[in-house]
């Protein structure tokens, strides 16, 4: 699955201008991360098209895209789940860059997990028994 990460300057209306623009080409957000890093504002991004949605956000000036792979993990939704899998994860050595939740559900939840490196993903690939 990939993700979009979006770096802009931190203003009001952005999230506006950049969900406005989505939903009027028909693109769906699937699962959203917002925050505030040094000054700039940070949108991270798993939607129904990424091409569409990449080709949209492109013409709003002063947003810088970049599409990455995120893992999509299913677990079962009860205490300790995430612990295990980072666990394992962190015995392995894998660099996690960001997590959070795609769906939640009764019996499970669904996280979107973003290794830090190529090597990191690979390795997390295998670890979590993902081809």
């Amino acid at each position: 699955m990939k993700e979009l990460t979006i770096l802009s300057r931190n203003e009001v209306g952005t999230l506006a201008a950049i969900a406005e623009a989505l939903g009027g080409v028909g693109v769906n957000i699937e699962a959203i991360s917002a925050y505030e890093e040094n000054n700039k504002a940070v949108f991270r991004l798993v939607t129904n098209d990424v091409t569409t949605a990449k080709k949209t956000l492109s013409k709003i000036p002063d947003l810088r895209i970049n599409e990455s792979d995120i893992i999509v993990l299913k677990m079962q939704n009860r205490p300790g789940e995430l612990g295990k899998i980072t666990r394992k994860l962190a015995n392995r050595g894998v660099n996690i860059e960001s997590i959070y939740i795609v769906t939640k559900a009764h019996d499970y939840t669904e996280v979107a997990l973003k290794p830090g490196t190529t090597e990191d993903f690979v390795k997390a690939r295998d670890v979590l028994g993902l081809k």
